[in-house]
């Protein structure tokens, strides 16, 4: 075999693999790392999930294969959950899929509704899972559109030109890497927009349960009309720290979540029934008062970790604001992220040029709050001695 598929041959390096390896390498070299790099939280499941895990490992059905579209119980806590959360109704049987992660929902998003040719519109700044495991991978072609500081990284949707063949809009708030969030204008422009041009809305969701301050982000199932053209995803990665456990979910329109469920049952068995119990009870009591304390404190210490970060940066001149929402540091810095990150590196922090983003965020650094809080103010004592002028 001399060469891959030319859908593979077109990706572009995959900007945290390279971080993973990245931080491999200065570890080998004894190098005392703070990774303020990729978005994996450091702080536990809530012990609800732990305990969860145990019993359900008790189960004599819990050896065999699960259903990749998601076992009853998980799809029926998850409608209970949107209902409460959302005040949304969705049929557990026929508008909602379980998936291994939020990632895979993605991909096969991309999958499901492109055809090699077609365009789909993604955000630049974004997560590159848009434009290249959901897109590229699907042999079309990802036609970016803006969000810029001026628009709040909101869609300007007057701006945006629709190409032929295009079928799919991604979209994410609370946003990554730029923590903004969506206004109820922003989601009715975006639900109007996709039905105005007949495009299907795959919004990201992932971070709908981190953040702070009263503030609760939206749904754009919220949004009359989104029903006709909306797949969300959402995850429990970020909800309740557990990015490892590999299990999300994709809700919307019956249409598109049923060819979700035909393409999965093609290409994958499911999440493992044990950790689909776990979340399934978490998600059940995600109201009940002993669970809101535990996720709340969480919250509490991710915005603490980032007002630090931000004074720290504000101290050597750089313009840095806390979210609304997310665990992430979106902060323009004034000259080439990717020269910046290199600084960075000498004083062995590790955060992510704003570029593996999209090219405007060529002058941007994303941080990442996911270590404990003394080696956040140790970064920061670090990111001062760096020499901006080099």
């Amino acid at each position: 075999m001399t060469s891959f598929a030319d859908r593979v041959e077109k990706l572009p390096p995959y900007v945290f693999a390279d971080l993973e390896r990245l931080q491999e390498d200065l570890a080998r070299q004894r190098v005392d790392i703070i990774s303020l790099g990729i978005g994996d939280p450091d702080l536990p499941p809530p012990r609800i999930i732990t305990e969860s895990l145990t019993d359900a490992l008790n189960d004599p059905d819990i050896n065999n294969y699960p259903s990749s579209a998601g076992e009853g119980y998980f799809r029926k806590a998850v409608a209970d959950w949107y209902q409460k959360r959302f005040d949304v109704t969705l049929d557990p049987e026929r508008e909602i899929c379980a998936l291994i992660g939020s990632k895979e929902g993605l991909a096969n998003v991309g999958r499901l509704i492109l055809n090699p040719g077609d365009k789909a519109l993604v955000p630049d700044p974004a997560y590159p899972v848009y434009a290249q495991g959901a897109t590229i991978l699907s042999d079309a072609v990802p036609a970016i559109f803006h969000l810029r500081p001026e628009h709040d990284f909101q869609p300007d949707f007057s701006s945006i030109t629709v190409p032929d063949r295009t079928r799919l809009l991604f979209l994410n708030y609370p946003n990554n890497p730029t923590g903004a969030v969506a206004t109820e204008r922003t989601l009715k422009a975006t639900v109007d927009f996709c039905n105005e041009h007949g495009l299907v809305l795959c919004y990201d969701n992932a971070y709908s349960e981190v953040s702070f301050n009263s503030y609760h982000p939206p749904s754009p199932l919220q949004i009359d009309g989104a029903g006709s053209c909306t797949i969300e995803i959402n995850s429990c990665s970020k909800m309740f720290n557990m990015t490892g456990y590999r299990i999300g979910f994709a809700v919307g329109h019956e249409k598109i979540i049923s060819g979700m469920k035909k393409l999965k049952a093609q290409v994958d068995s499911g999440t493992p029934k044990f950790i689909q119990k776990a979340a399934s009870i978490a998600l059940r009591r995600y109201f009940d008062d002993d669970l809101t304390r535990e996720l709340r404190e969480n919250h509490r210490v991710v915005k603490e970790r980032l007002d630090i970060l931000v004074k720290g940066l504000r101290k050597i001149g750089l313009p840095a604001t806390a979210p609304k929402a997310t665990f992430y540091l979106w902060v323009n810095v004034e000259m080439d992220g990717t020269r910046f990150v290199k600084q960075l590196l000498k004083t062995g922090v590790v955060a992510t040029p704003g570029s593996a983003f999209g090219d405007n965020g060529t002058n941007y650094v994303r941080f990442s709050v996911t270590q404990p809080t003394d080696k956040i103010s140790e970064a920061v004592e670090r990111i001062e001695k760096i020499d901006l002028e080099i």
